[in-house]
């Protein structure tokens, strides 16, 4: 598809002109058809080695996924244990992929997490077609480089948290709407619209924060008239609430005893989730529905972002959390935006190159925004959905700027120097970066400095030749900040709830990582595990300390040793659970090594009330459960609440303490006699 030019631009990616090298850079000749399976390939290395290195990663979503294998029932409410007693906080999407992948392959690292990493090059080759559609083959493939060696990028796209699957749903949303955008097809609008309903049942509320620049950018850019562009968007929100509101009104609309708990609520609801815990509260700060359910909030602590990830703020996106993550090339995002609204500023409202920059600027910045003002739990690896807006509007945004060299004059002059300025200060950002973990080659910012300067250097020189050598020095200067973080993520082993790509900071060498001292959250040298951590794929991986089926002390302490579990499966006979816990955490190691069910009584942290004494009573009098362990669990074993204090009095009152059970208490619940 060729854009014309306007504007005294001169046209992007032509179908036939073109010889000289220079030229070769922006237009759709030799190396055109290699460079998508090119980069997708890049991918797939930088998704795909390596894989098992992190065993089964996160635990809490791998036992999710492993009852969704087990049972169809599991696999839709997106339970924790195929016994169906509680769900995880988020919708089921995710896990259901994975579940697919685990029934069809067998429980391993590899059937977790390859969905995980197939994900990630979707992802980048439809960031390429999207781009290339309207800018052209170089644009694309910049486009496409920046957003595969973006940190948080290769860390998620080898993990099992849901971001992979959003990501790769609210790209192909934003490829199906430009597609509808062309000629206001309504068909393209409607499966943009289904995609992102999908999203939000893989991540709830975030997955709308890409429409704000579906809404505005139709509204204003649609090739009809103003009732027509209305009615499209309002048909494009009744498909976003209808494929977004199914699994939601599925549970609200099925009887309490016919479905498992809904994890993260207080009135076991999914509309409370959506509202409270998983909504408002991730905004406001613990407001909202369900507000009070937590003292101190869902983790038992408090304050701006939950402490996570550092003080809300316009600079959140740079600061030890977030910068390395994601913000190497923000700022070249910002400019490539603002030159191309520029730029393209005097072509017809209905400009698709126009459109464009105000899709991928809106999405980047709403976004970004809701991001660094966020009150409540907000993680870095967030930031995932930033990676493909900042490499498409870096891509075409360098493209423009060099196209318009060969206009030559004051303009072509001032693009050079503007592209050269992007170029140079992102060296001088991936330096201040690089220098926040003093012992990750300490000589690379400098060097990556000094590359920057020679770019820009060629760049502003006159000379075709020159200047070319200058751009593609300039893309390298670009990404060498990124990919160094991206291959030391490769090699290394995360798990746990919060893990940060690249090596450690010097606010974590110093111990002031805000997450440190909180069981679960993840390790404190950014979600890694200590060393000697296992990862050739085994039930037991991704779950150090000895562990059965493995594990970081997460929301819990108790440790159950071989023999505990020995005795646990010899003793199991009928029952429906192996073993009632307080928390995910100390279910995933046992029933990803055992592969028998495993209560978390409590859900992820311990401190859901999704056990009652009556109904704890009911499934000791019908065999299905017999052993429960106290203690462990941040919440409910730490001190815990009115419900949990009556279940402990209950067991401990009807239940007979087994010997040599660990780190916590086993209770045996079979009535005597």
């Amino acid at each position: 598809m060729d854009i014309p030019a306007a504007d005294g631009l001169p046209a992007l990616a032509p179908a036939t002109r073109s010889i000289s090298l220079a030229d070769r850079m922006t237009t759709n000749v030799n190396w055109a058809q290699l460079a998508g399976p090119a980069v997708s390939a890049l991918a797939a290395i930088l998704y795909i080695y390596n894989l098992a290195v992190s065993g089964f990663a996160n635990t809490y979503y791998s036992i999710a996924a492993q009852a969704a294998s087990q049972s169809w029932s599991a696999w839709f409410w997106g339970s924790l244990d195929s016994g169906n007693f509680i769900t995880l906080d988020k919708p089921p999407l995710a896990t259901m992929l994975m579940g697919l992948s685990v029934r069809l392959f067998g429980l391993s690292s590899w059937s977790i997490l390859l969905p995980e990493a197939l994900c990630g090059v979707a992802t980048v080759a439809l960031l390429f077609i999207a781009v290339r559609r309207y800018f052209g083959v170089a644009a694309a493939t910049i486009a496409a480089l920046v957003a595969a060696f973006t940190p948080v990028a290769v860390l998620i796209f080898r993990y099992n948290n849901p971001d992979a699957l959003l990501t790769l749903l609210l790209v192909g949303a934003g490829y199906a709407f430009m597609r509808g955008l062309e000629h206001a097809r309504l068909r393209w609008i409607v499966l943009s619209a289904l995609l992102v309903g999908l999203a939000f049942n893989t991540k709830f509320l975030q997955a709308y924060l890409v429409l704000p620049a579906f809404a505005l950018t139709y509204f204003i850019a649609a090739p009809v008239g103003v009732a027509r562009r209305v009615g499209h968007l309002l048909v494009a929100l009744a498909t976003v609430l209808v494929s977004s509101l199914w699994w939601v009104a599925a549970v609200e609309l099925t009887p309490i005893a016919q479905r498992p708990f809904i994890g993260g609520s207080s009135s076991n609801s999914a509309l409370e989730l959506l509202l409270g815990y998983d909504g408002l509260q991730r905004i406001f700060g613990f407001l909202g529905l369900g507000g009070d359910r937590f003292a101190g909030g869902p983790t038992g602590i408090s304050g701006p972002g939950a402490n996570f990830s550092g003080e809300p703020g316009i600079l959140r996106m740079f600061n030890p959390e977030f910068g390395g993550q994601i913000a190497w090339l923000l700022p070249i995002a910002l400019v490539g935006l603002v030159a191309g609204l520029i730029l393209r500023g005097r072509l017809p409202r209905t400009h698709l190159r126009r459109a464009a920059y105000l899709m991928w600027g809106t999405w980047l910045l709403v976004t970004a925004l809701v991001f660094s003002f966020m009150a409540g739990i907000v993680h870095s690896y967030y930031a995932v959905v930033l990676a493909p807006p900042i490499g498409a509007l870096v891509g075409v945004g360098a493209v423009e700027l060099w196209s318009l060299r060969k206009a030559g004059g004051r303009r072509g002059r001032a693009a050079m120097v503007v592209l050269a300025a992007g170029v140079l200060g992102s060296a001088v950002l991936a330096a201040v970066l690089l220098a926040r973990s003093p012992q990750f080659y300490p000589w690379l910012g400098p060097v990556i400095v000094a590359l920057g300067i020679g770019a820009a250097a060629l760049l502003v020189i006159p000379r075709p030749r020159l200047a070319l050598a200058g751009a593609a020095l300039g893309v390298a200067v670009l990404l060498i900040g990124p990919a160094a973080y991206s291959l030391d993520t490769i090699s290394s082993a995360y798990a746990g709830g919060d893990p940060q790509a690249g090596p450690q900071t010097r606010a974590e060498f110093a111990g002031l990582r805000p997450t440190d001292g909180l069981p679960g959250v993840g390790f404190p040298t950014g979600g890694r595990p200590p060393d000697g951590f296992p990862g050739d794929g085994r039930p037991t991986d991704g779950l150090p300390d000895g562990q059965p089926g493995g594990g970081p002390p997460a929301f819990g302490s108790v440790k159950f040793d071989d023999e505990l579990i020995s005795f646990l499966e010899s003793n199991h006979t009928s029952e429906i659970w192996l073993v009632a816990v307080t928390s995910s955490a100390e279910a995933a190691p046992l029933q990803l090594a055992t592969g028998v069910h495993v209560m978390a009584i409590g859900g992820f942290n311990g401190g859901d009330d999704a056990l009652t004494v009556d109904r704890l009573q009911a499934y000791v009098d019908a065999g299905q459960l017999r052993f429960i362990v106290l203690g462990g669990g941040l919440i409910g074993g730490a001190g815990g609440n009115a419900q949990f204090a009556a279940l402990t009095a209950w067991v401990q009152e009807h239940g007979t303490p087994v010997p040599n059970a660990g780190s916590g208490t086993l209770y045996d619940l079979r009535p005597s006699g």
